[in-house]
């Protein structure tokens, strides 16, 4: 039995673009990789995020907001830093894995601007579904199946 690729999606704070991310990689390709997400920093579980993913029909809530070197030891196969400051502050010991940058609006940053509950959702839906569109097309390219 061969061992599935595993991929760590990281981002600044592992509290949105990166949790679901790691959350739609379990749904549409758990049974072809295993998915992890951590920070550079931790910030907890963004609620928004659990939300609109929930929306969806994927359950993220039982992840968790951690750092990346609490996965130091785990031989990651592929990291995808999902925001810039992520890509520019990899931490030394991922270099040792394929690092590919592919970046995604900041929903709580886009949200910040919102007049109403209903226009800020609408950003974390919108990158939620970009998220998608890359896990279920390019992600299966970048790990050869």
């Amino acid at each position: 039995m061969t061992t599935k690729p595993k991929v760590m999606f990281l981002c600044t704070g592992n509290s949105c673009r990166s949790q679901m991310a790691e959350g739609w990689a379990r749904h549409v390709m758990g049974e072809k990789i295993e998915a992890f997400s951590a920070g550079i920093e931790a910030h907890g579980m963004n609620p928004n995020a659990v939300k609109v993913m929930a929306e969806a029909g994927v359950d993220i809530s039982g992840q968790s907001s951690k750092l990346a070197n609490t996965l130091a030891d785990v031989p990651f196969d592929l990291v995808i830093t999902v925001c810039g400051h992520a890509d520019e502050h990899c931490p030394a010991f991922l270099g040792k894995s394929r690092v590919v940058h592919v970046g995604f609006d900041d929903p709580p940053k886009l949200a910040k601007t919102a007049a109403t509950e209903e226009e800020a959702l609408g950003h974390y839906r919108r990158v939620r579904d970009e998220i998608r569109a890359f896990v279920e097309t390019r992600l299966p390219e970048l790990i050869g199946g």
